[in-house]
């Protein structure tokens, strides 16, 4: 019992020591207003995903059918690729690379830029056994399923990071 202790306590002092901590949960700005996020697509499940998250992380989103000024997360684009990594000795592609980048951007109701235009891309490799195509496809949309939740919550981050100094404005004015 004393031995699991000490080791609990060793590796809480090892990971503060080597400056680990728990990312904190996203936080947006009091004054931002209701949220739409749009995209090419209205089905896409990044869309979808997104307007979770920050549901979650307390925005309002707005109605489907909602007017006049909200502050917007505009997906532009979102493409997909998958490119041959290695072949075998008879000149099939064995090993691919599953690519997936969006382009984002987000305004204020008054169209001001809280988050400027950026590219996100992220990639993930998987092998393709050319005589065994059973599960390929399968893992393809697995690997396709979690590349949009990693993009998602990528989206969320650089959010959180570009809000950042304004919510910090907004307590340090709280404060005084």
């Amino acid at each position: 019992m004393i031995r699991r202790l000490l080791s609990a306590a060793a590796l809480v002092l090892g990971l503060s020591a080597c400056g680990f901590h728990l990312r904190d949960a996203l936080s947006l700005p009091p004054d931002l207003g209701p949220v739409r996020v749009t995209a090419r697509d209205p089905y896409s499940p990044l869309r979808q995903s997104l307007e979770r998250s920050l549901g979650h992380a307390g925005a309002t989103i707005a109605e489907p059918g909602a007017k006049g000024r909200l502050t917007t997360l505009a997906i532009s684009s979102e493409r997909w690729a998958s490119t041959p990594l290695s072949i075998d000795q008879f000149g099939r592609a064995q090993e691919y690379t599953l690519r997936y980048a969006v382009v984002f951007a987000m305004t204020d109701a008054r169209g001001d830029e809280i988050v400027p235009q950026q590219a996100v891309e992220l990639s993930r490799d998987y092998i393709s056994v050319p005589s065994d195509s059973t599960g390929t496809e399968t893992e393809r949309e697995l690997l396709a399923r979690e590349l949009q939740r990693e993009m998602a919550a990528s989206i969320l981050r650089r959010i959180d990071a570009a809000t950042r100094e304004v919510r910090q404005a907004a307590t340090d004015a709280a404060r005084q």
